[in-house]
């Protein structure tokens, strides 16, 4: 899943045209330009019926929108929102947001960058 769904937004122009290649799963490489992409799997389990697996796992992907501005930042989820926000196809069964939040990374105001995290849920084969 987590290949897929890299793979999806740095097919996507609208966010490639802003990120370039930098979408990584866990953590952006230290001394990497901005903005930027960091994707975390909060939660992955398996689908379940009273029958038992149904063959679909269903994962929580937190997904971290860093810029230089607050601007810059919204502007890379609303591209990411666009391109994932019910979705289907690829292997997904369904991506969906779930929630958002605007941040700001902790410390000094010299160097700190801006972050939009979102939370997409994925339905997905195994």
């Amino acid at each position: 899943m987590e290949e897929a769904l890299r793979a999806l937004l740095l097919g996507a122009p609208a966010v490639t045209t802003l990120v370039g290649r930098r979408v990584n799963f866990g953590r952006h490489p230290q001394g990497e330009p901005l903005p930027a992409l960091v994707l975390t799997t909060v939660s992955d389990r398996e689908g379940l019926t009273l029958a038992g697996p149904d063959g679909l796992q269903r994962a929580r992907v937190q997904i971290d929108c860093y810029a230089e501005s607050y601007g810059a930042a919204k502007q890379l989820s609303r591209a990411v929102r666009a391109v994932l926000h019910g979705h289907s196809g690829g292997g997904f069964r369904g991506v969906f947001l779930d929630g958002a939040r605007d941040l700001r990374e902790p410390g000094d105001d010299t160097g700190r960058p801006f972050r939009v995290s979102l939370d997409f849920l994925t339905i997905y084969s195994a």
